[in-house]
Parts: structure tokens; C-alpha cells; sequence
């Protein structure tokens, strides 16, 4: 099974990816790293060089490479699921994990910064929020609020899926 872990930035899918894996014994993929290597680039330096649509072509390629890497852990980026086409990907090839973070912690988590594409300046992080956290909500399988410690957002996480799979 390929758990995919989707959410805003600053919902943990980097740091919690790595400990459910382990929970779960199987490999961490980290999406925007698999972009990276392709690409040769990072990611603020394709948005800054080629864009955010080029971003979401190398990104929804990555996705397809990676949906093949059976069983994983995917942390995913925070746009993936703008694209139709990913839906369609996440969906068919595993179980899509939203971790769920109130506005007010990620304001605590996240900073506006140069080095995040799409959080430069104060509003863009409750902007996106805004606009993607109902899809998040509407479209992943399984929703766990990962305001919590590390440790504790896995297991809800291992939890949430032993239940499903029963």
C-alpha cells in the first residue's frame, strides 16, 4: 500500500512522513525532493526560473514514478492536489491522508519566506489555505488532525488505516 500524506505546508508531511514510515516499515518518498532530482534544480528555483505551471508538469511526473514504489510513504506537496490528473494518480494508487492543521498552528509553523514559492508575504498562507483546505477535506479517504506531537499524528495515522482496512 502507498499512503500519501497531502496538506497545507506546515501540516507535517515531511516530518511525519519519515515516522509513520518507519511505523509501518516501508520507504519514505519525499515528492518535492523526487521534482528536485529530476529537474536538477529545487523547487524555488523552478518556480523562479520556469514557473508554477512547469513546477506542477515535473511534479505530476514525479507522482507517476512515484506511484510505482509499492509500498511507501509519500509526503506530497501542498498543491499536488490542484491538479485533476494527480487526483486521479493518488486515488488509483493508494490511500490519500489528509493531515489536517487549524489556521492559527500553521501561522505558528509557517513564516512567510523566500525560499517558500507560493508563502512570500503576510495573507499568502491564509490565502491558500483558503482556497485548498476544502479540497484536502473533500478529496482525501482519510482525514487526522495533526496539530499534535510527531509521534502522536503517526499512530492516529497507523490507527486511522488498520480501521480502514478492517
Amino acid at each position: 500500500m502507498i499512503v500519501y500524506l497531502v496538506g497545507m505546508p506546515g501540516s507535517g508531511k515531511s516530518t511525519v512522513g519519515p515516522v509513520l514510515a518507519a511505523r509501518l516499515g516501508v520507504p519514505f518518498v519525499e515528492l518535492d525532493a523526487e521534482v528536485e532530482r529530476a529537474a536538477g534544480a529545487s523547487v524555488r528555483d523552478i518556480f523562479d526560473r520556469e514557473g508554477e505551471a512547469r513546477f506542477r508538469e515535473l511534479e505530476a511526473a514525479a507522482l507517476v514514478d512515484v506511484a510505482r514504489r509499492d509500498p511507501s510513504v509519500v509526503s506530497c506537496g501542498g498543491g499536488v492536489v490542484l491538479e485533476p490528473a494527480n487526483r486521479v494518480t493518488l486515488r488509483a494508487t493508494g490511500e490519500v491522508v489528509f493531515l489536517s492543521v487549524p489556521l492559527h498552528v500553521l501561522r505558528e509553523r509557517v513564516r512567510p519566506a523566500s525560499d517558500r514559492p507560493l508563502i512570500r508575504e503576510e495573507g499568502d498562507l491564509e490565502r491558500l489555505f483558503k482556497e485548498r483546505e476544502p479540497l484536502y477535506r473533500e478529496f482525501a479517504a482519510h482525514v487526522v488532525d495533526a496539530s499534535g506531537p510527531v509521534e502522536e499524528v503517526a499512530a492516529a495515522i497507523q490507527k486511522e488505516l488498520l480501521r480502514w482496512s478492517a
